[in-house]
């Protein structure tokens, strides 16, 4: 598979405060990538990073060969990067339906194909973003950067907080929007097991660097070294 993302030499913080540190890793065409890490490593930093929304410090960041670490967020989103922060940044004010059609873009992902993927956003689509459950808020925010059509997603504890079967069908979903769509992504969790699952691969970090990449389902049949890497209970 053709490189989507590089990321090279990466150092990024906010301010003068420097997060990350000399980040190397890539993602593939189609890719999944479980980007794992204990509370406080630099897994949300980086997540931001790539979104446009922390100072960087130096390294590279390319999309399909095309430079993004010059970009700000707004021309990283139309180069083709979907991000689904963990405050989720819905419009409250706007109903289901106005916050998809607002963003939309040209492309296989519109908001019918959102409402048949979520039926319950289809069900309270003349809701407005403040009548919505924490879950449902989470599915829209998902599929308000599905309506983008972008290259590369970008998943920041989307399963955080969310009740067991909401966790069910978000879980089901990104599998059908990574594994059977083949919209490459990058998913930041707490639930390692759940997330490694349907990744092809995996990087964990710790103090803001890169300390294992391997692929995903290596990790998976490791749970020594993966409660090693993450202090998890097997």
């Amino acid at each position: 598979m053709p490189e989507l993302l590089k990321v090279r030499g990466l150092s990024a913080g906010y301010g003068e405060a420097v997060v990350l540190h000399e980040i190397d890793f890539a993602v593939q065409e189609g890719e999944t990538l479980a980007l794992l890490g204990r509370n406080g490593t630099g897994k949300t930093t980086l997540i931001n990073t790539l979104a446009g929304a922390t100072r960087q410090h130096g390294g590279e960041i390319t999309l399909a060969g095309a430079p993004l670490h010059r970009l700000a967020s707004h021309q990283r989103a139309a180069a083709g990067i979907g991000w689904v922060p963990q405050e989720r940044n819905i419009f409250k004010s706007l109903t289901v339906h106005e916050n998809l059609t607002a963003v939309a873009r040209r492309g296989p992902w519109t908001p019918a194909r959102v409402y048949e993927m979520f039926p319950r956003l289809a069900e309270r689509k003349g809701n407005l973003g403040t009548q919505l459950s924490g879950g449902e808020q989470q599915m829209l925010a998902v599929g308000r950067a599905l309506v983008i059509n972008p290259r590369l997603l970008l998943l920041d504890e989307p399963l955080e907080g969310l009740a067991p079967i909401i966790v069910s069908e978000l879980l089901k979903a990104i599998a059908r929007i990574t594994r059977d769509e083949g919209l490459s992504a990058i998913i930041v969790e707490q639930h390692p097991q759940a997330i490694l699952r349907i990744s092809h691969t995996a990087v964990v970090l710790d103090r803001g660097t890169v300390v294992h990449q391997s692929d995903a389902q290596s990790l998976l049949a490791a749970p020594e070294q993966l409660e090693r890497l993450l202090g998890v209970a097997r």
